[in-house]
């Protein structure tokens, strides 16, 4: 990421422009490491994100628009007691460090004006954002806590005198003079760009490669040339926002010139780092949710694991009923043969003739009859568990199926279809923040949003990608008539073909959708049942996706990731 201190400088020069003397309007929080500040300078309103994810730590001016959490988490409480409702005083980076101050004046309880200060740090997996009492430099809180056990240079905690990151000993780039420059670099040493990064402020890898790009022959003096002229317009505030995408992609505030590839101008900073950010930060927030999802479900699927193994244990002690109701009525009627204080009887069982004698264990604080009695009423208790334990290991090997399922889902699931698992699993109980996951839902369409495709010969071919997706396409959107699709034994989707008078094309091309979107994507001849819509049914109270059928067929596919692409065109 090329988040660096030039691109810092930029959007406070940018920032300064637009929101000195802003008031602080609404604060939010999105997400757990972002925060939205809407502020109202002069006659326009503006949002600015500020964001300390470990990822993709960033700060600009937004236009995009951010679902809230129905319960504002306590930082954001904080903020608001604290400074909404405050004026912008400054905005200044640090040296030029990817530290940011931001001086508000707000009154506090009493009426009082006080000054407080939003200590913005972009600096990767170190990013933070703290509000502190600049008067007093005490830290009022932090996005992210840092405890002594983490970090015995600083802390950031409520009450701790804020301490800056540690000073790294470099030029600052915007005041380095000719001879300054010649002496900070080694050109015996080689490792020119590396050097430029570990001796000034500010300059990151793809800024250091592009001065070296510029410089040409690095000579002495066409690299001081290279470097001045560049750090001239920054202190000009000439900046050229813009992305260069090739292998990879780029952003900076200066031309790169060095890199080849189509490149894209901005009007703004802002408008720069919204325009990369926006589908890098979702598409982390995406993974992040996955992982988050995976690792719950893993863990309640293992613990439904262990919970069958003991049930099968207990089928198997169970299993030994018989043999305690015979120990029982041996007792009874050779309890002549023994006497209290014994520990084994060694009884005829006339249940088996021309056998050896039994060996029985007993108590030998009990008397005959009371250890006849104990072997009964372990009889009658193993008995009566063997019902109990039949229907809960049905159910729980039914919750390892459905887990099964729907971990499938969200290793295949996009955005939208990630949304609606979670609001199932809310609904399910696995997910506790059920208040916010049902206000979400009465904002959606109440018809869930079915992927198209079109197989070789003109048919359309739905496929659901979760279980609120498979219960609406297999239960109201398809037909009677219609063909549905099911990889047999293997989590995955509910596909139907639409309509009749399909060929072997179509056929083949659903079964290789539902192998495709199935926990059998990267297998071969992977065997897809199908029937008519008519002969599936949905059990009365089953979980969500679950449905049983007959009259079905089995073909056996290879998923193939360029038929499908053609499908979906």
């Amino acid at each position: 990421m090329s988040f660096d201190g030039i691109v810092v400088h930029a959007l406070v020069h940018e920032l300064k422009n637009r929101l000195i003397g802003g008031r602080i309007t609404k604060i939010h929080q999105p997400y757990p490491a972002d925060l939205l500040f809407q502020i109202r300078a002069g006659s326009t309103n503006y949002k600015l994100l500020i964001s300390a994810n470990l990822s993709f730590p960033r700060i600009y001016l937004t236009d995009e628009t951010y679902t809230n959490p129905q319960e504002p988490p306590m930082f954001t409480m904080l903020l608001r007691k604290y400074i909404e409702g405050g004026i912008i005083q400054k905005i200044e980076q640090v040296a030029l460090e990817r530290i940011i101050h931001i001086d508000l004046q707000a009154r506090d309880e009493l009426g009082d004006l006080k000054t407080l200060r939003l200590v913005v740090e972009i600096m990767g997996r170190h990013s933070n954002i703290i509000l502190m009492d600049a008067e007093r430099n005490m830290i009022l809180d932090g996005i992210h806590h840092v405890t002594p056990s983490i970090s015995t240079y600083r802390q950031v905690l409520p009450g701790r005198p804020y301490v800056a990151p540690p000073a790294q000993e470099k030029l600052n780039p915007l005041e380095t003079d000719r001879n300054t420059f010649y002496a900070a670099l080694s050109f015996n040493e080689g490792k020119l760009a590396k050097q430029l990064v570990d001796r000034f402020q500010g300059i990151s890898p793809l800024v250091a490669e592009e001065i070296l790009y510029r410089a040409g022959l690095p000579t002495r003096e066409n690299l001081w040339h290279a470097f001045h002229q560049l750090f001239q317009e920054i202190k000009d505030h000439q900046y050229a926002p813009n992305i260069v995408t090739g292998k990879k992609s780029y952003f900076s505030v200066i031309e790169l010139t060095h890199i080849e590839g189509q490149k894209e101008r901005f009007a703004s900073v802002s408008e720069c780092l919204q325009q990369y950010f926006q589908t890098k930060a979702a598409d982390d927030l995406h993974r992040q949710t996955v992982q988050d999802l995976l690792r719950m479900l893993t863990t309640e699927r293992n613990k439904n694991i262990k919970k069958l193994e003991k049930l099968k244990a207990t089928i198997a002690d169970a299993a030994k009923a018989e043999q305690f109701k015979v120990w029982g009525e041996l007792i009874t009627a050779y309890q002549f043969m023994i006497k209290q204080g014994d520990q084994v009887a060694l009884l005829p069982n006339y249940y088996e003739e021309n056998e050896p004698l039994l060996e029985i264990p007993l108590d030998p604080l009990l008397t005959p009859n009371e250890n006849a009695q104990t072997y009964f009423k372990k009889y009658n208790k193993a008995k009566n568990s063997i019902k109990a334990v039949d229907e809960q290991m049905e159910r729980t090997t039914a919750e390892i199926a459905y887990l099964d399922e729907i971990i499938t889902q969200i290793e295949l699931a996009d955005p939208k279809s990630l949304e609606e698992i979670r609001e199932e699993l809310v609904e399910q109980g696995y997910l506790r923040d059920r208040k916010r996951a049902r206000s979400e839902k009465k904002k959606k369409a109440a018809t869930p949003q079915i992927e198209r495709f079109i197989s070789s010969e003109g048919y359309t071919i739905y496929v659901g990608k979760n279980h609120t997706q498979n219960d609406y396409l297999t239960k109201r959107l398809a037909k009677n008539s219609d063909t549905w699709l099911h990889t047999k034994d293997i989590p995955g989707s509910h596909v139907v073909i639409a309509g009749e008078g399909f060929g072997e094309q179509t056929l083949k091309e659903a079964a290789m959708l539902a192998a495709y979107y199935s926990k059998g994507r990267y297998s071969s001849s992977v065997p897809v049942d199908y029937t008519l819509i008519r002969h599936v049914h949905k059990p009365s109270g089953s979980k969500p996706g679950f449905v049983i059928y007959d009259n079905q067929k089995t073909l056996y596919v290879t998923p193939d990731e360029e038929i499908i692409k053609g499908l979906k065109n």
